[in-house]
């Protein structure tokens, strides 16, 4: 929240209700949103009622932090305003891994030419997958402290379950669609983009659509908006490599085999096994599902404290299609580990579950 004042020039209204914000927590009630223009604020007026009058300690934390964004969001008035309370650190996500994009677009387009192999799809799978290290709502762009696992030795030796394998079988032929439901801007979205592209180029999918936030929250969680600059920020680029990626995913945008969507439960407070009819259709709709980021996997396992060695797939087996989760560890929440995986970590570090140094690959 200080970082939204300090870095936007906001109307004295939203400064003034953020300052509100600010002094209620913790001990202040959670109250309904102001009255603005939104699709989704009757959803959420409804989702806030039975906890109204509640302190911020009282309540789920999974709620909690969503109703803190949702409110960001209203106090702004996204909506109407247009503005992007985050959008400074966005930009300084991508400006920060300038190089990282680089390497791994550079690596793309040496894939590409190839043909679908498996080693590449693993390559660009674990540049996903740790890319999700990259997350503002934890550590500011360019901050020291942000893990980083840049070397292949590091991506494999700080995998808890890899099931990477299991997911061979489904793609031994051609898919019709692939489903991302994505997670942050900056360099973790060059990863989805840069899979996405290898996909699409290759035909190993016919068309692949992006699950996308309503409205900018979590600091960094991507909107549709991200995604196209993101694209134009490639297609600009005084580095012709980029450029070439960047005019290969216009190509497909304007194609339709890459779509962007968003529906308001992406933002909600609820767990995923209470996936609205409409959104289980499209989703069914999918020959695979990959899941990005640490919020997706908390909200897949209802944010709850889960036994770490209970099966994750009798956990999340309500999913109407195949789903590979790729999330880097930064909340406690967790399953399908061993019991001697469970009790090594145990001893390896205090504070593994949360330091975003570890990260699974887990196929439901």
């Amino acid at each position: 929240m200080q970082r939204t004042l300090a870095e936007n020039e906001l109307p004295e209204t939203a400064v003034a209700q953020l300052a509100a914000l600010h002094n209620s927590i913790p001990h202040g009630p959670i109250t309904q949103l102001p009255n603005h223009l939104a699709p989704d604020l009757d959803d959420w007026q409804r989702h806030i009622e039975p906890y109204r009058g509640q302190n911020w300690l009282e309540i789920p934390w999974f709620f909690v932090e969503t109703y803190f964004y949702r409110r960001i969001v209203a106090a702004v008035d996204h909506f109407r305003s247009g503005i992007d309370p985050f959008a400074h650190q966005k930009r300084e996500s991508l400006r920060t891994a300038t190089n990282q994009t680089q390497a791994l677009v550079t690596q793309l387009n040496q894939f590409i030419p190839h043909g679908w192999q498996p080693g590449s799809f693993r390559h660009l799978l674990l540049a996903d997958l740790w890319g999700n290290q990259a997350d503002m709502s934890m550590w500011a762009a360019g901050d020291d402290a942000m893990p980083n696992h840049a070397n292949s030795a590091d991506q494999t030796d700080h995998l808890l379950v890899d099931e990477e394998t299991a997911v061979t079988p489904l793609l031994q032929k051609p898919l019709r669609q692939v489903d991302f439901i994505i997670d942050n801007a900056g360099f973790e979205l060059i990863g989805d983009l840069c899979l996405a592209d290898y996909l699409l180029a290759t035909e190993q999918a016919a068309a692949v659509i992006f699950h996308l936030k309503l409205f900018p929250t979590f600091v960094s969680d991507a909107t549709p908006y991200d995604v196209e600059s993101t694209v134009a920020y490639l297609h600009r680029h005084e580095n012709p490599t980029l450029q070439q990626t960047g005019e290969r995913l216009i190509g497909y945008l304007v194609n339709g085999r890459l779509r962007l969507t968003t529906h308001p439960f992406w933002t909600s407070p609820h767990p995923l096994w209470q996936l609205p009819g409409d959104l289980r259709h499209k989703l069914a709709a999918a020959d695979l599902v990959i899941s990005k980021g640490d919020a997706n996997y908390r909200r897949a396992l209802g944010d709850a404290p889960w036994p770490h060695t209970t099966p994750f797939t009798e956990i999340v087996s309500y999913l109407p299609t195949p789903t590979l989760f790729l999330r880097t560890c930064k909340s406690e929440v967790l399953a399908g580990l061993s019991d001697a995986q469970a009790a090594k970590m145990a001893h390896m570090e205090k504070d593994w579950l949360v330091n975003g140094r570890w990260g699974v690959i887990q196929l439901a």
